[in-house]
């Protein structure tokens, strides 16, 4: 058997990158669907975005909007990158490493916005620290994986549109 055939399929590392892509959006969907109910269940919405209430902070309503929007579209890419993984489509390293660096920069750029916001927030507090530095992690070991690995180029090649070896090109 070649070694070309040996480095095809959805073997080696990327077990480990399958696990992760498959159980994080229903990770997150259990995580913060939940927080987002007990929010506008509990009154605590209304609470923190109607004028003239005690605890009113203003713009928070839009702050909590962007993260749910954010938090879906999440769910849904992870979704897509999950399929794109399992049907060894050739997009999947693209849209894996764009997830990533997604992650890394939306949870600066949220905590950034949660200072201004909220006042007396620190803007890295050690959940936002763990989530920044557990996003590089991932970032630095697995983006290089995508680009250099023989394996990914092997393995994700379906839906790239194969030119004759024979033809022309301009």
């Amino acid at each position: 058997m070649s070694e070309s055939k040996d480095l095809q399929g959805l073997g080696g590392w990327l077990i480990l990158v399958g696990i992760g892509i498959t159980l994080s959006p229903f990770i997150m969907l259990f995580q913060v669907a939940p927080l987002y109910f007990e929010i506008f269940t509990s009154g605590s919405f209304e609470a923190l975005t109607t004028e003239g209430s005690a605890s009113y902070i203003p713009m928070w309503g839009a702050l909590l909007m962007s993260e749910i929007v954010y938090n879906a579209c999440l769910v849904v890419l992870g979704f897509y990158v999950m399929y794109l993984f399992y049907t060894k489509h050739y997009l999947f390293p693209r849209f894996y490493i764009g997830m990533v660096v997604i992650v890394f920069v939306f949870t600066i750029i949220n905590s950034w916005m949660v200072t201004l916001v909220i006042e007396d927030t620190e803007m890295f507090d050690p959940e936002t620290t763990r989530a920044l530095v557990r996003t590089a992690i991932v970032a630095l070991i697995w983006i290089p994986y995508m680009l250099i690995s023989e394996r990914v180029k092997q393995t994700f090649v379906r839906g790239v549109i194969q030119q004759p070896a024979n033809s022309l090109s301009v």
